[in-house]
């Protein structure tokens, strides 16, 4: 063999041992970083779809639109029954003038939504009747638990409504800029509520994390039924 034929070779062996670890051929360079990287979801574990946009299975702009103001027509009825009470126990306390400018405010956004579902022809949803007593106890037995309870009631649901009313901004396309100037002026307002609420000592409340906890979960069901019934 000439020395030519024996570097050849021995370059050729080089190259075949580099690319073997142990015996097994290696993972091509970059590997990891050229693998796609999963989108981020939503709740039901699709990607988000842009606004403007809907994936299979979605619902069409004028149904989830219809689910939109069902949902949060609902969402401020069952808000007020909170305060209302709540009012009934707290309202000659000193805590009632503050819960009675959040329960203001809550009839407000109810007005509107009011109006939105008669002009787009929604059906409120069927479970309203439930909300006007589930609403109603769930203000008073808070209440009854002391001023604290009240107010971590109160962050707990704005929290959630806080979420959801950010979801839903999201979600709103470019020709439906005055709904989602309304809903997020609405949502100032809830996050004023809940800040109304901390620092009237929410956090302070007996076993504070357990029941708002319970809350948030109910709240959370809560919509996902408005939407739907």
């Amino acid at each position: 063999m000439s020395s030519e034929d024996r570097t050849v070779s021995q370059t050729t062996d080089g190259a075949e041992a580099g690319d073997t670890e142990g015996g097994r051929p290696k993972a091509a360079a970059g590997r990891e970083d050229e693998r796609p990287k999963a989108a981020a979801g939503r709740e039901d574990g699709r990607p988000e779809a842009a606004p403007g946009t809907y994936l299979p299975g979605d619902l069409d702009r004028e149904a989830r639109l219809a689910r939109m103001l069902r949902v949060d027509h609902a969402g401020e009825y069952g808000a007020r029954r909170i305060y209302e009470g709540q009012l009934a126990v707290l309202g000659r306390s000193a805590a009632g003038p503050t819960i009675r400018h959040m329960h203001e405010q809550e009839a407000k956004h109810l007005e509107t939504f009011e109006r939105l579902i008669v002009e787009n022809r929604v059906r409120p949803t069927a479970l309203q009747p439930v909300w006007h007593i589930a609403g109603f106890a769930l203000g008073a037995a808070t209440a009854l638990m002391g001023e604290k309870a009240a107010m971590a009631c109160t962050v707990a649901v704005e929290e959630v409504i806080d979420e959801h009313y950010a979801r839903q901004a999201e979600q709103l396309e470019e020709d439906q800029a005055a709904l989602k100037e309304t809903i997020e002026t609405f949502r100032a307002e809830e996050l004023e509520h809940r800040d109304i609420g901390l620092e009237h000592g929410a956090e302070e409340t007996a076993g504070y994390e357990a029941l708002s906890g319970a809350i948030k979960a109910g709240s959370r069901l809560a919509i996902w039924l408005s939407e739907r019934f």
